[in-house]
């Protein structure tokens, strides 16, 4: 499983995914991180260039692009909860702490990590 999670700087989860200025794209399998990569996507600069509906588009094409099958977030809004549900991309809610412990608790949690 290909999991999204927004980061900090200082490795734990952003409370902001919409506004998160890092990404990172986790692969899971059988309860093991086998990959980490992060992205500066500075979502907080970008989210008020355009509409809402540009930048639910951008979003979307970041987690096609990266073939993402579950969001790990702290919160999103309602819009971006009927995007992810419209795209079949499974989310993971009040995500907090260590970003790389909380995707693996999240999949775990539902049996996702294959």
């Amino acid at each position: 499983m290909i999991a999204c999670v927004p980061l900090l700087p200082d490795g734990t989860v952003d409370p902001r995914w919409g506004r998160a200025d890092r990404l990172a794209v986790a692969e899971v399998k059988d309860g093991r991180l086998l990959a980490w990569e992060e992205f500066q996507v500075d979502w907080s600069v970008r989210h008020d260039e355009g509409s809402s509906a540009r930048h639910h588009a951008r979003v979307a094409r970041f987690l096609l692009e990266h073939h993402v099958g579950a969001v790990v977030a702290h919160h999103v809004g309602e819009g971006m909860v009927r995007q992810l549900a419209t795209m079949k991309v499974a989310l993971h809610l009040d995500a907090e702490g260590d970003a790389r412990a909380a995707v693996l608790a999240a999949l775990a949690s539902d049996g996702r990590d294959d």
